[in-house]
């Protein structure tokens, strides 16, 4: 089963909790036992999952994603969006997710996160339920 997210930026980096729309989805499904696969189709977006317990988690990695990674340092891509390229392959384009009696089976503190790096924006996220 294929599902798609719509999720809307406002910010040039952001991490968007998406957790709650990807267990919907798992819901609707039906699907007691398998795997949800989540894929962005974006060059400049990627996903991961991390602690959603506290919102300085998200800050504290874009303020360091964001200096290890400078919007600008001489790169050559005429867009002028090369460290948006960067961060989303470093991060990933997907994630897979244990699904365990209808949830999302993930650790107590963790979330799955939608990751912007060059928005604001209106993107999309597949997500793929597997029954198993």
């Amino acid at each position: 089963m294929n599902f798609t997210l719509n999720v809307k930026t406002n910010m040039q980096t952001q991490l968007i909790d998406i957790t709650n729309q990807v267990q919907k989805v798992v819901g609707e499904s039906g699907v007691k036992e398998g795997i949800c696969i989540i894929f962005i189709p974006h060059t400049t977006a990627a996903v991961t999952i991390n602690e959603n317990a506290d919102e300085d988690v998200k800050t504290d990695i874009l303020k360091e994603i964001n200096k290890v990674i400078p919007f600008s340092d001489g790169y050559r891509h005429m867009e002028g969006n090369s460290a948006a390229h960067i961060k989303a392959s470093l991060f990933g384009f997907s994630d897979q997710i244990i699904i365990q009696n209808g949830k999302l089976l993930l650790g107590t503190w963790q979330g799955i996160y939608f990751c912007e790096f060059d928005g604001p924006r209106s993107r999309k996220a597949y997500v793929k339920i597997i029954s198993g």
